[in-house]
């Protein structure tokens, strides 16, 4: 049989690295090639098709190593007992696809990750030679995200967080009864050691450069890890209490989730369909609360239903206020931050536009209007100089009133 050409193990290997949602790059050190030195340059910002904060859309290369696979992890379309097309880079292909990919400005950077071939350790040499070609024989500058394998000697990661931007281990499952169940050759006690191994190193490394000027950088840009949903039977409130103790114990910068995927020839212990997209949605969502708004782990389980689930119709911020309607109307006058970032409606730009007008005038409802996307969201829990929402605050049918209409389009309207 004739060996693959490279662009066929291109269109292999991309597609099979699809499924791994980790890969925005925000927060890593601003690196350049101006003046004629090195390769590329970074921004700091998302890549892989995401959205940067000034709204570019960035993309890098998204590849697997290899998807051949000792493990046989039951939901990884590329485990060990997957008949699948398998193909293989060398770390100098990699490096040389990055370069030209680069080169011809489609890329500003490399995901690189990997299925487990031979062992670990030789595995995770062969993603380490690959960034060092690219960082020490071509002096690139662009963003490199690398994926580490917690069985491997940490020696060999702590290589890997030298030349990368950002390194990220996978928690794979949210309960270690499923990963037990779905993953035998993972344990979740070695991955969450790595983890804690790169936490450390990196808060080293930031020491050092606080005290030496020329300290190496180790994983600037910090950890990140993955999380599948619906694979198991997992809750919503399950997921969320273990992102909330991966962030504590570990500092990470992101915990991503991904909607389990049905894929070919599936293990009978999986289910039969994937859970719906919004399920992920929700659970950016109530991330997002966590990070960004105040809200703890439990009451973010509070908005749950009997089954730990978060409601579909509504986003999690909405479900949260419905059921803890005493606290609410606020008013938009007097109301603290804190306060006021619990509004559903309002986002953290939209409190910072009311903090600021409200210190040359009292707000009226047609000021607040002004000020967000929309009034109709937040007018049951917010108190304005010439607005109270009386009895509109405790409607039996505020639910209804509020969720996102459901509306069937046609596919050959006007």
């Amino acid at each position: 049989m004739s060996q693959p050409t490279i662009l066929q193990k291109l269109e292999i290997l991309a597609d099979a690295a699809k499924y791994d949602a980790s890969c925005a790059s925000s927060g890593t050190a601003k690196k350049n090639s101006l003046g004629g030195k090195g390769v590329g340059s970074t921004e700091g910002m998302g890549i892989c098709h995401a959205y940067a904060p000034d709204g570019r859309c960035i993309s890098l290369l998204k590849i697997l190593l290899t998807n051949h696979c000792i493990f046989d992890c039951h939901y990884c379309i590329n485990r060990k007992s997957s008949n699948v097309r398998r193909a293989r880079f060398t770390p100098q292909e990699v490096a040389d696809l990055t370069l030209n990919f680069y080169r011809r400005n489609y890329i500003e950077g490399l995901f690189l990750s990997s299925g487990i071939i031979k062992s670990s350790n030789h595995t995770m040499e062969l993603i380490v030679e690959a960034a060092r070609i690219l960082r020490e024989e071509h002096d690139f500058r662009g963003y490199i995200h690398l994926k580490t394998i917690p069985e491997a000697d940490p020696e060999l990661v702590h290589q890997a967080g030298l030349y990368a931007d950002r390194v990220s281990i996978n928690v794979e499952l949210p309960t270690d009864h499923g990963l037990t169940r779905l993953a035998p050759d993972k344990n979740s006690r070695q991955i969450e050691g790595a983890l804690a191994k790169t936490t450390s190193d990196i808060a080293e490394a930031k020491d050092a450069r606080r005290r030496f000027r020329h300290a190496p950088r180790f994983a600037p840009a910090g950890q990140s890890t993955q999380m599948i949903v619906g694979a198991d039977k997992a809750s919503d409130a399950d997921i969320v209490g273990k992102a909330s103790r991966l962030y504590d114990s570990f500092k990470l910068r992101r915990v991503y989730y991904s909607a389990f995927s049905p894929i070919p020839d599936a293990s009978a212990v999986l289910p039969l369909k994937r859970p719906p997209l919004i399920r992920e949605h929700r659970l950016y969502q109530s991330d997002w609360l966590m990070r960004f708004y105040g809200y703890q782990p439990g009451e973010i389980m509070q908005a749950t239903d009997s089954d730990g689930m978060l409601p579909l119709d509504i986003d999690p911020k909405l479900a949260w206020a419905l059921k803890f309607r005493e606290q609410f109307p606020v008013d938009v006058n007097r109301a603290s931050k804190e306060q006021l970032l619990r509004v559903p409606g309002l986002g953290t730009t939209a409190v910072k536009r009311i903090l600021a007008a409200r210190r040359h005038r009292t707000l009226r409802l047609d000021d607040v209007a002004r000020l967000i996307v929309s009034i109709s969201k937040v007018r049951p829990f917010l108190v304005a100089l010439d607005w109270r929402p009386t009895m509109l605050t405790d409607r039996a049918d505020l639910r209804s009133l509020l969720a996102p209409k459901q509306e069937q389009l046609e596919l050959f309207a006007a």
